[in-house]
């Protein structure tokens, strides 16, 4: 691997750092359009309902109200959705969670259609409502989806071992239930799209704050009953996703363009904040049992995992959440035998999908307080159980995979961090304080009432303490098996020496567009600010798949790299032939120079080889396609190498 790096890894300016700064950057609600109109929802105060009739009488010839659009309105698919296509764009059955929508009302004004849309008339009938994900699946459960046998969005198994062997050969064993809660995004910036009519029978053209933007080229395509061909979608700049514009965005670009088409005018659809509480998704609450088998000298020994994930009324990112849950429940720890179980259900509750972590934080939560349960049981520190435990070279995860080839830090950084922190020190102290203040509250008194004394109140000035915390993670990089891995980039160097660059993966505020000019600089020799990252545009470059997983510079950075290396090699090929050199002589470039190792009269500027190549008619545009790793899985069993490699 090469070490001597001349950009990579020194300070450099953000490529869209100056516009962010100063404010200029455009944002999808700074965007506007001439004869522009704006879609406001209709939605029904109800948890779960079966849709009667929609009564449009009281708005009718409203002067406020140019157009409404609903079901009857689609041209293709009423439903969407990644893996099951649950989610209809205008509700027109039933209402199975209180953010559904019925309709869209269109108008100049938008404060207006605000006064007017609940005057929509919905009949409906009251259905049974489901909010426990724990009785989901219990038999008699009201159906979310009728069209399904039961509420079971998605179940992975993983075996590995026999864990009841390892239960009955363990010292001790430990049981606890651990649950996490919805949690909202709330970025900054609320959902925000505008779908523009193009002329003639061209279709449709997106801009929105989308962080997925050939996902939801995708989606509005399959609505419109379109090929993909018609839908152009461009990015603005993204204030905030977190994951959280992905499938909420491609919902409303798709009713966005179906008013655009119906009313043949440019339709902007902006959230406030209700609108985005209400209707996006949020991340998955967990109901997490764990039993683990463990040794008196702290060795795990078994674990048994039954995990329920509320999916909530629509099915989302679900089935590809919860299987990175089963790939990583137990930690970055060598477990000899493990069984876990971890099921997505419906209920009538917000649906869940795409959240920061996707699909570790909630089981990490777990892990880690069960390490620190299982050390203080022993009477050991927390980084020492850890260390006992923790993957090493050659460790071999939960689900069979060997970490043979993997540079497995875990350790190092461990000991640093607690190092660094004095943590030892501290973690004894403040278990000390809690120790001899510790009030328990779920015992009754002397006097066997479950009246607090006097001593049980804790006093204000105790409510905050300081403490200090220790938790160890891994997780896997890119799609893994979940998915086919690939990405795209277009490189393209001018005569001048100066070069545009884009991706089919999107910025989302993650410096993507400053790493990718780092790449292509580092393999030419250039300096970044001498590339021109271009705008993410559907039209312009191949769908690499989503920004997600911690995948951009995995993919989109081998992508970029690859293409810069074709440019590269052809201008050591013509140069080579300039100065009569042998394929063995060494060409370097670097600091807008090319040059022979060997020979220090041949020298020549980056910008004047560019010129020359130029003028040989020399192709400098190139485009590279990385395609990630093969891994592999069984659905049975749980068993395979997951991803190719983990953080």
């Amino acid at each position: 691997m090469k070490k001597d790096f001349s950009i990579v890894g020194r300070p450099v300016i953000r490529q869209d750092g100056l516009e962010k700064v100063t404010g200029q950057a455009k944002f999808a609600d700074d965007i506007n359009f001439p004869n522009q109109l704006y879609g406001v929802m209709v939605r029904v105060p109800v948890t779960h309902a079966e849709i009667k009739k929609i009564d449009y009488s009281p708005i009718k010839n409203n002067p406020s109200i140019y157009a409404v659009c609903d079901a009857g309105d689609i041209p293709g698919a009423k439903n969407v959705g990644a893996i099951r296509q649950d989610y209809p764009i205008f509700a027109y059955e039933k209402i199975r969670t209180p953010g559904d929508v019925v309709s869209m009302l269109l108008g100049e004004n938008e404060e207006e259609l605000y006064k007017f849309k609940d005057q929509v008339k919905v009949e409906y009938e009251h259905l049974p409502i489901l909010t426990d994900p724990e009785k989901a699946l219990e038999e008699g459960a009201p159906l979310i989806h009728p069209q399904y046998e039961n509420n079971l969005i998605v179940h992975y198994p993983l075996r590995k071992g026999n864990v009841e062997k390892g239960f009955n050969e363990s010292d001790f064993i430990l049981e606890q239930k651990y649950t996490t809660p919805h949690v909202e995004h709330a970025y900054l910036e609320t959902e925000t799209v505008i779908a523009i009519p193009r002329e003639g029978n061209k279709g449709v053209k997106i801009i929105g704050s989308i962080q997925n933007p050939h996902t939801t080229r995708k989606v509005v395509a399959i609505v419109m009953g379109w090929p993909l061909t018609k839908v152009r979608v461009e990015q603005a700049d993204l204030g905030g996703s977190f994951g959280g514009k992905d499938d909420i965005m491609n919902i409303l670009s798709a009713r966005a363009a179906v008013g655009a088409v119906k009313t043949g005018r440019p339709v902007k659809i902006r959230y406030n904040r209700e609108d985005s509480i209400l209707e996006s998704y949020k991340r998955h609450p967990y109901f997490m049992n764990y039993k683990v088998g463990y040794m008196k000298d702290g060795t795990l020994k078994a674990m048994q995992i039954d995990i329920i994930a509320d999916g909530g009324a629509y099915a989302s990112m679900s089935p590809f959440l919860t299987w990175r849950s089963v790939v990583q429940a137990t930690g970055p720890y060598e477990i000899e035998n493990v069984h876990t179980n971890i099921r997505a259900v419906y209920t009538n509750n917000p649906y869940t999908g795409a959240f920061r972590g996707f699909g570790s934080p909630q089981p990490i939560f777990a892990q880690e307080s069960l390490m620190d349960e299982i050390a203080i049981r022993l009477h050991m520190l927390p980084d020492e159980i850890r260390r006992i435990n923790g993957f090493k070279k050659g460790s071999v995860t939960a689900s069979g995979q060997k970490l043979k080839e993997h540079d497995i830090n875990l350790k190092t950084v461990l000991e640093l961090a607690c190092k660094k922190t004095d943590f030892t020190n501290k973690w004894q102290k403040n278990k000390k304080l809690n120790e001899t203040e510790k009030v328990n509250f779920l015992l009754k008194n002397e006097d066997q009432s479950y009246l607090f004394r006097e001593e049980d109140f804790v006093p204000p000035g105790k409510v905050w303490r300081k403490g200090i915390g220790l938790a160890t993670s891994y997780r896997g990089c890119s799609l893994g098996a979940e998915g086919i891995d690939a990405a795209a980039a277009y490189l393209s160097v001018q005569a001048d020496g100066s070069a545009y660059l884009l991706s089919g993966l999107a910025e989302n505020g993650q410096g993507l567009k400053t790493t990718f000019n780092i790449i292509a600089a580092e393999v030419l020799g250039i300096s970044p600010e001498n590339v021109v990252y271009l705008d993410h545009d559907t039209g312009f470059i191949a769908d690499s798949g989503p920004t997600v997983a911690s995948r951009s510079t995995l993919m989109g950075g081998g992508a970029v790299k690859q293409a810069a290396d074709i440019i590269r090699n052809r201008l050591e090929q013509l140069i080579r032939e300039h100065w009569q050199l042998k394929e063995t002589d060494e060409l370097v470039f670097r600091d807008n120079l090319v040059y022979a190792h060997n020979y220090p009269d041949k020298k020549i500027s980056f910008p004047d080889l560019c010129t020359l190549a130029a003028g040989k008619g020399e192709n400098l545009a190139a485009l590279g396609w990385y395609k990630g790793p093969r891994v592999g899985w069984d659905e049975e069993t749980g068993q395979g190498d997951a991803y190719f490699t983990y953080v």
